[in-house]
């Protein structure tokens, strides 16, 4: 029995199994997407060299590697320049993992642009450190007269008012007695 029901009944069979395949291969891309994502790792160095960190693809610290010139810092210094190389590789993972996605998802820049804006939320660039410590805000001797002067410091908090103490019951001077008198 042919007619116009059967031939829609094979058109959408055929459908559906094209919708099938297309979400089998599409979950094929994601598993390796997601293998690949996995084998990332990102390494970058402190600004004077002697830290470099290598992160996974999840940010953490995989390899940690130090010059011996950190004999000759202080344990702050070191942990500037650890915490610095660190910073920096976990700011380039979103670039990479982007790069990563593209090859295995390129067809879906929305899955893609929100797993690298994530990361990006998480892995900011970092701050730029100064190369030294700002000048004390009470000094402006060596600043040009073009400069802004530093906001002034907030006056410390006015105490509450006082209030008067309640009146004695016993003090009739007319001080805090009575209003009216009665004659």
């Amino acid at each position: 029995m042919s007619g116009p029901l059967s031939d829609n009944a094979e058109g959408a069979e055929a459908r559906i199994d094209q919708l099938v395949a297309q979400a089998k291969q599409k979950a094929q891309r994601y598993r390796a997407m997601q293998q690949a994502v996995e084998q990332v790792s990102v390494s970058a160095a402190s600004k004077d060299g002697t830290a470099t960190v290598t992160v996974d693809s999840a940010g953490n610290v995989a390899d940690l590697r130090i010059t011996d010139r950190v004999r000759e810092m202080s344990g702050d210094q070191v942990a500037k320049a650890v915490l610095s190389a660190l910073r920096a590789a976990q700011a380039k993972l979103p670039d990479r993992l982007s790069e990563v996605m593209a090859d295995t998802i390129g067809d879906d820049p929305q899955t893609r642009d929100t797993i690298v804006g994530n990361y990006r939320a998480k892995f900011p660039e970092p701050e730029p450190e100064p190369d030294e410590p700002p000048p004390a805000a009470a000094s402006r001797i060596g600043q040009l007269a073009d400069e802004p002067e530093p906001p002034p410091a907030a006056p410390p908090p006015r105490p509450a008012p006082r209030r008067p103490a309640p009146p004695d019951d016993d003090d009739d001077e007319g001080f805090g007695g009575p209003v009216m008198i009665r004659e």
